[in-house]
């Protein structure tokens, strides 16, 4: 069996990220797999540089990894080259990220900001399309808008999922969840402030949802 392990939203939190990939790989019993992330690594929480660092480095030796880009990973490249969106950003959970690297945004490494900015907007596979945010059903795949793919809001209750994959998304935060539909699965539970991160597991082979999930808790914001 091949799998993939979905983490989404992370804010900074790498305490949890470091549990999540020490857990992943014990649940994989040596086998290697692939390890979407579904971005927001920065803003809000306190170690956003370290997860950054993380991310740069990549996961596990001989594993499929696809760190894809969050609205906020967006916001964080757009402030620190426009300074007339820094007042946004900071507003957003930008101040977190710029104590995390020390206190002044000029000191920030060029390498961690250009890494943010190639992150690719969706990764898809047999079954399956992952996305930060979410996918517009009248719109072919690859017209879709990077608004729509970084900050769409699903209406409350809608299960569809695109053209017969299943999407797997976060940004949505609900710490409760996650949010399991039919067509797609949404896994963002608010981790940087209830400190309880969920990582879905998907069978490369079959369709649909998740078929096992692996949560970490660490302390709540």
């Amino acid at each position: 069996m091949s799998l993939t392990y979905v983490i989404p939203d992370l804010h900074g939190r790498f305490d949890l990220l470091s549990d999540m990939l020490a857990k992943i790989e014990a649940h994989a019993a040596g086998k290697a797999g692939t390890i979407v992330m579904l971005g927001d690594y920065v803003n809000k929480g306190p170690d956003s540089r370290r997860v950054v660092g993380r991310m740069r480095a990549g996961v596990f030796g001989g594993w499929n990894f696809f760190p894809l880009k969050g609205n906020h990973d967006a916001m964080m490249v757009e402030a620190l080259s426009d300074p007339s969106r820094m007042g946004g950003w900071i507003e957003k959970g930008g101040d977190a990220t710029i104590k995390s690297y020390g206190g002044d945004p000029s000191t920030i490494p060029q390498a961690d900001i250009a890494w943010l900015d190639r992150l690719p907007l969706m990764h898809l596979d047999a079954h399956r399309i992952y996305v930060h945010a979410g996918l517009d059903a009248g719109v072919p795949l690859q017209a879709q808008a990077e608004h729509t793919l970084l900050w769409k809001r699903y209406p409350k209750g809608d299960a569809a999922g695109f053209g017969g994959r299943h999407v797997v998304h976060g940004h949505n935060s609900n710490a409760a969840g996650p949010e399991l539909f039919e067509g797609r699965t949404n896994l963002d539970t608010l981790a940087w402030r209830t400190g309880r991160l969920v990582t879905g597991v998907f069978d490369d082979d079959k369709p649909g949802g998740p078929v096992d999930f692996i949560v970490v808790r660490g302390p709540p914001a």
